[in-house]
């Protein structure tokens, strides 16, 4: 018997979208008795709220990150007259007509919610007396924040055990807290060969491989990080991931000209796992699953402009566990990767720390949680 979950996410940053494809790919592949649909909230809402809360979010954290910190602080205890109350009611004003539609035409057996702001519509439906099928949440950051917490959720995912306790603190019984990691792509759990996966980049398997999936506020623009990279006397080769970002490609690219062989830009790609296999060392922001998808592969990580918040507590935990370093500045990128390039074992040790806490099959463990296997 074919059982249908419906996966929530919303597009204010890219990781709860990319925990809730990696579900649906999960049940596509391992559990092919589960449909999976997936919705982002925020095309089902107005264009008004869907800029307030994606187009502003991103702005936020870049422009203004110290603000950000304020109101993450501040969010976490609210009271009414906070700027999070403020917006609370705002949400409680919320036209969830379309989203009810979805629903009561999907008709699941079961609605994930990887983002906190259905997770608390649904919740605040049900404390009216509304019937819904089992809720769950899956929380995709290394740390638990207010925001995620409501009475009426059946169950919770969360990424470690830390994370368990923080909730079970906040009222949320242990019995309705599982540890299953943050859920990342089903092709992250699958060996690859770096010779293979170099080749495909044209780069060297046989020299020391930077991989660049960030720069941003307080480090500089990632074209002008592999600038003063490039400039170590170390040997080595830096691959330089663009996303979707042209203008940025170019910059590389021009750059690239000029130390031809060293530095090897690359746009937007579905197969990040396949140039993180070709690289030693993954210098990227703490999102929860960028480090989530670093982690499921073993790479020892260099982490640089955490959003304050949510990213800060990622990057805690990841130093805790010895599976990253951390820079704070462009100049302390380069002390810091000088370091690790003269450090073998220590790089070895970061390695074996981050496949220690890894959970590359977090996405078939949430849902064999949701829908047991007889």
């Amino acid at each position: 018997m074919s059982r249908h979950i419906l996966v929530l996410s919303v597009s204010a940053g890219a990781g709860h979208v990319r925990a809730a494809e990696a579900v649906c790919a999960a049940a596509r592949g391992a559990h092919p008795a589960v449909r999976a649909t997936h919705l982002d909230l925020l095309t089902l809402v107005s264009r008004d709220f869907r800029k307030l809360y994606g187009e502003q979010y991103i702005k936020l954290v870049e422009k203004l990150p110290q603000f950000w910190s304020f109101l993450y602080a501040k969010a976490d205890r609210p009271s009414r007259d906070s700027l999070l109350g403020k917006l609370k009611r705002a949400v409680e004003r919320l036209n969830t007509r379309k989203l009810d539609a979805e629903i009561a035409r999907l008709k699941p057996d079961a609605i994930l919610c990887t983002h906190f702001l259905p997770a608390e519509l649904l919740s605040r439906q049900r404390a009216s007396g509304k019937e819904l099928p089992p809720l769950w949440v899956q929380v995709t950051d290394f740390d638990v924040h207010a925001l995620w917490v409501h009475p009426h959720v059946d169950h919770y995912c969360v990424a470690s055990d830390e994370v368990a306790y923080r909730l079970m603190d906040r009222g949320i019984a242990a019995g309705k807290i599982s540890v299953t990691g943050i859920p990342v792509m089903p092709q992250f759990a699958e060996p690859l060969e770096r010779t293979t996966c170099a080749a495909e980049l044209g780069v060297s398997a046989e020299i020391f491989t930077v991989l660049m999936m960030a720069g941003g506020a307080g480090v500089g623009a990632l074209d002008e990080l592999a600038a003063r990279l490039l400039a170590l006397p170390e040997r080595l080769q830096l691959i330089a991931l663009a996303g979707r970002n042209a203008e940025l490609l170019k910059r590389l690219q021009a750059l690239a000209r000029k130390h031809p062989g060293k530095l090897f830009p690359l746009g937007f790609t579905t197969t990040v796992e396949r140039v993180m296999t070709a690289a030693d060392l993954v210098v990227t922001k703490p999102g929860g699953l960028s480090v989530s998808e670093c982690l499921a592969m073993g790479k020892p990580m260099l982490l640089v402009s955490p959003i304050p918040g949510q990213e800060e507590r990622n990057a805690d935990y990841l130093l805790e566990a010895g599976a990253a370093v951390k820079a704070i500045d462009a100049t302390t990128l380069e002390f810091k990767l000088a370091r690790l390039l003269a450090d073998p074992a220590r790089l070895a040790s970061m390695s074996e720390a981050a496949h220690r806490i890894a959970h590359p099959d977090a996405a078939r463990a949430v849902l064999e949680l949701i829908f047991p296997q007889p």
